[in-house]
């Protein structure tokens, strides 16, 4: 007969994963031990392998589990029916939200995400793409000239949006002036106001002049 789990082993190992979220993004994966992990836990390292056998399992739930809460959450905010600046927003404000209580997660994510195998990687890669489309598609209804030409400005411009929003966790602190509701809307003007006014033949004829001018002697 398979062994029963705990009632509280679902509370126990997320409490493991938040003690080792916290360790990897302070010390770095590669400097972070079992029995570190243990010790900040207050538990045995039996206990600890009880749930996780290695670090590298421990590592790919944290990453896992936060895409997974990530994208479920600006999944469920994902409505075409508002107006696209609303819309943009509304996805802008829920990344933020939803990286609100997760800043360890999060840090782990974009500093660790290497040390996975190649397997798990291609997991977390899944998700990822998953939450950049979603995020995408509500630019391109801002102007559907993105996604012309192959979609040659949509990629960078939705990705240069998550490298505003992936890295606000080093500066963004909820009790300045400027919460996140505020940001948010920020953010979007920044994108609105920027996206709207982009075509692929304008950026063409941008970067041509601009060669040309870093090429005269």
């Amino acid at each position: 007969m398979a062994r029963l789990r705990a009632a509280d082993y679902d509370d126990k190992r997320n409490a493991l994963l938040q003690v080792a979220a916290r360790l990897f993004a302070r010390d770095g994966f590669d400097r972070t031990s079992i029995s570190g992990i243990a010790e900040a836990a207050d538990v045995s390292k039996a206990l600890l392998y009880h749930y996780y056998a290695s670090k590298d399992a421990l590592l790919f739930d944290i990453i896992h589990e936060h895409l997974l809460d990530l994208v479920s959450q600006v999944e469920a905010a994902d409505d075409s029916n508002l107006a696209p600046e609303e819309h943009l927003q509304t996805l802008i404000a829920t990344v933020l939200f939803a990286y609100r209580d997760a800043d360890t997660m999060h840090k782990v994510q974009i500093n660790e995400l290497d040390k996975l195998a190649e397997g798990q990687q291609r997991v977390i890669r899944a998700l990822e793409r998953k939450l950049v489309g979603i995020v995408a598609r509500a630019l391109a209804r801002l102007n559907p000239s993105l996604e012309g030409q192959g979609g040659a400005l949509l990629k960078p411009i939705t990705m240069s949006l998550f490298g505003i929003l992936n890295w606000s966790y080093l500066w963004f602190r909820d009790d300045k002036p400027i919460g996140r509701d505020a940001y948010a809307q920020l953010v979007t003007r920044l994108f609105v106001d920027g996206a709207a006014r982009l075509t692929p033949a304008a950026i063409g004829e941008r970067a041509m002049a601009t060669a040309r001018r870093l090429d005269r002697p």
